[in-house]
């Protein structure tokens, strides 16, 4: 069931950028190994070398003593390595056992055997504690739930090396514990884990060894146990973060409400909510998966249908049906799906930055030059690392990524601005940046909304948290009530 594998100068060129410059080491079986690295280390083109995505420029990679050049995933899968991928690779319209046997399709002489797979998937799935008939269709399912099907589909693969890249984003504390269960078991079992991740807590309690790359370089490796989360951050990024979070400035009691919401009803997702933030503020939400903090958003915003509720912006009662509209009374909302929602990858820097502001570029033909300069702005502003301006968006890492669509949402001059897990998948630099920039944003009068899933992330930034669970506001807990513990009691429901 083990197997090992050895790195030794893997160089990887695209073009003429090299991306990775002679990383050599090695993995022991049935470990867990936390991969850590800022976004754009080379973290992932490495495990893409080991999983038959990507072929290396020039090294030796070796798999249980024989030097591999893989041809592709399959290939890899044979092997027994199989990568589950940070963003979703599933086909939405098939359902979830066909997506787990996409390719490696079980046959019953010319036919297929649909009864065979669906009985394995629900095996499987059991396993990971997804409680779904397995001839779901996968749109049907919510981001955790297509998570879980990812693990779901890599066991499936039997696999004797298994690369998670940020597993737990999108799960629930009681899903995470479920995930870690299921890790602890296949290790057990002789398993080798590769375990990609910016949750430093969530690396330095499931990991036996942390391997740290910066710039597309091995730096340093050492046993978890001896190896502070603090130390883990500097050796990351090359740099003391121990400042991750800005002062607070405060906020005055009688600030103007920059939005003020009552009695919001979005059917089968919120009833009767109803808050207010005010100018110079970050308002953070809280809660679970499936509490209903993103419909609550997306119904304010005009993304989804509202059957009640009155909605203010500056003092004045407003009818938002869309999201442009929303944004012409100057609230814009980023969505948690960056690459579905917040921008277009296969589209250049420039216009996904220019996209939401057109009109202002055009008189009426585009003013490429106004725009280029727009862009140039936004990259020292934001700090969005790029070796070329005319580069398209999914050629940046998933901070610059990030960085680019708070740029882009920002375009429109916006007094109210909603940010939902704005570093979701971000490494520890990058989230540094956002943390700084919200700070600034309520510096300038603004009313800034985060809803986070990382608890330290909204006691970190926000002056005030509200509370969701099952659709309704549970609570709303200022500066002294800001701990953990308070926010998990509330969102559980056991407070």
């Amino acid at each position: 069931m083990s197997l090992a594998v050895r790195f030794d100068d893997i160089r990887k060129d695209f073009g003429p950028v090299r991306v990775l410059h002679g990383v050599s080491f090695d993995l022991a079986p049935g470990r867990i190994y936390g991969l850590l690295g800022e976004n754009g280390a080379g973290k992932s083109t490495l495990m893409k070398i080991l999983a038959g995505y990507e072929t290396a420029s020039a090294g030796t990679l070796t798999v249980d003593g024989t030097p591999q050049q893989f041809a592709g995933s399959r290939d890899a899968e044979a092997a027994g390595i199989v990568l589950i991928h940070q963003e979703f690779n599933l086909a939405e319209h098939l359902s979830i056992a066909q997506n787990m046997y996409l390719g490696h399709e079980k046959r019953r002489g010319w036919l297929l055997d649909d009864a065979a797979m669906n009985r394995d998937a629900t095996r499987y799935l059991a396993e990971v504690g997804l409680q779904k008939p397995a001839d779901t269709r996968v749109r049907d399912l919510i981001v955790a739930e297509k998570q879980m099907v990812e693990i779901a589909k890599a066991l499936s693969r039997r696999a004797r090396l298994l690369i998670m890249d940020e597993p737990t984003a999108t799960l629930t504390p009681s899903e995470t514990e479920r995930l870690f269960a299921l890790m602890a078991k296949l290790k057990a079992d002789g398993v080798t884990i590769v375990y990609i991740s910016h949750k430093l807590d969530e690396v330095e309690r499931i990991t036996d060894e942390v391997i740290v790359m910066r710039d597309g370089r091995f730096v340093a490796r050492s046993e978890t146990a001896g190896l502070a989360r603090q130390l883990m951050a500097n050796l990351m990024v090359g740099r003391d973060v121990s400042d991750m979070f800005p002062p607070k400035q405060t906020v005055a009691a009688d600030a103007p409400f920059a939005l003020k919401v009552d009695d919001l009803v979005v059917p089968d997702w919120v009833e009767r909510l109803s808050f207010g933030v005010r100018a110079g503020e970050v308002l953070g939400f809280a809660g679970l998966v499936g509490a209903g903090r993103t419909e609550a958003f997306e119904a304010i915003v005009g993304l989804r249908t509202r059957s009640a509720g009155r909605i203010e912006i500056a003092g004045r009662p407003v009818a938002i049906d869309s999201p442009r509209r929303a944004m012409r009374h100057g609230l814009t909302y980023l969505s948690e799906d960056r690459k579905g929602k917040g921008l277009h990858v296969n589209l250049n820097l420039q216009d996904n930055l220019t996209l939401m502001t057109l009109e202002r570029y055009a008189h009426p033909l585009l003013d490429l030059k106004a725009g280029r300069a727009a862009l140039t702005r936004a990259v020292g502003d934001f700090g969005i690392r790029t070796g070329d301006l005319a580069s398209r968006a999914r050629m940046l890492s998933g901070g610059n990524q990030q960085k680019l669509a708070l740029a882009k949402f920002l375009q429109p001059d916006p007094n109210v601005i909603v940010l939902d897990e704005p570093t979701r998948g971000v490494d520890v630099g990058a989230k540094r940046d956002i943390y700084f920039l919200i700070h600034r944003l309520a510096a300038q009068g603004r009313a800034v909304i985060v809803i986070s899933s990382e608890l330290i992330e909204l006691i970190g930034l926000c002056h005030r948290v509200v509370v969701m669970r099952a659709g309704r506001l549970q609570a709303t807990l200022d500066l002294e009530h800001l701990t953990e513990e308070e926010l998990i009691a509330h969102a559980t429901g056991t407070h």
